[in-house]
């Protein structure tokens, strides 16, 4: 048990700690926040809808419903789709940092 480390995740995923409104020093700041907190609800979003689609799935096809598995499976290609997008925003963004050597702090 004393090998395992306690990890501080405000650190871990923040970088130097997690940043409060009030100590914002731009408009930057404020979007490379607002961008770190809609990657994340995007990951939490699409989680949920390939639960939901997944059990929808199972339920549909064990109650021999051919219109729910359908529903469930469009539910499941809409939130792999959605998720392409938002992978694809995250990396646009990452070139632009790169591109302009502004730091987005994603």
């Amino acid at each position: 048990m004393d090998k395992l480390a306690w990890v501080e995740i405000d650190n871990e995923f923040f970088g130097s700690g997690f940043t409060k409104l009030s100590e914002l020093s731009g408009v930057g700041q404020l979007v490379s926040l607002v961008l770190n907190f809609a990657f994340v609800a995007a990951g939490v979003i699409l989680l949920f809808f390939i639960v939901v689609g997944g059990i929808g799935l199972i339920s549909g096809a064990g109650q021999n419903n051919p219109e729910k598995a359908e529903k469930s499976k469009q539910t499941v290609t809409s939130a792999l789709i959605g998720f392409l997008v938002v992978f694809a925003a995250y990396w646009i963004v990452k070139l632009i940092e790169q591109i302009t050597g502004v730091p987005i702090l994603l």
